[in-house]
């Protein structure tokens, strides 16, 4: 089992930044990609960034240019750097893992991080 936990979400103006935390444990030996996903109120839940154990990344087109995924496989953590918030990004947050299981993989969720932005 993988315990997630994230920290960072707040309420911020538009324009403004933050800064999300995940710290991932339990079995975090066989975590490969971690992500952030979102949820807005009557939205579909989507992806916003992920990133491998090797560092690549992809990002939804919403986040290009404005958010940054990092990752510390050591401390078992991810980070989004959100930049230049605007109000259609609040959301409640959650931090992804995967590992692999049979021809697919396992997700794991954290309870979510509420972010929401002002006009």
């Amino acid at each position: 089992q993988v315990q997630l936990v994230e920290s960072g979400g707040g309420l911020v103006q538009a324009g403004g930044s933050l800064r999300l935390s995940c710290a991932a444990s339990g079995s975090t030996f066989s975590i490969n990609a971690m992500g952030w996903y979102r949820q807005a109120p009557g939205k579909q839940h989507e992806l916003v960034a992920r990133i491998s154990s090797g560092g690549s990344t992809n990002y939804a087109d919403s986040a290009k240019g404005r958010f940054t995924i990092s990752r510390d496989n050591a401390k078992n953590a991810v980070f989004l750097q959100m930049n230049s918030l605007k109000p259609e990004d609040t959301a409640v947050y959650y931090c992804n893992a995967a590992r692999p299981y049979g021809s697919g993989h396992l997700d794991y969720w954290g309870q979510g991080t509420q972010v929401t932005v002002s006009p």
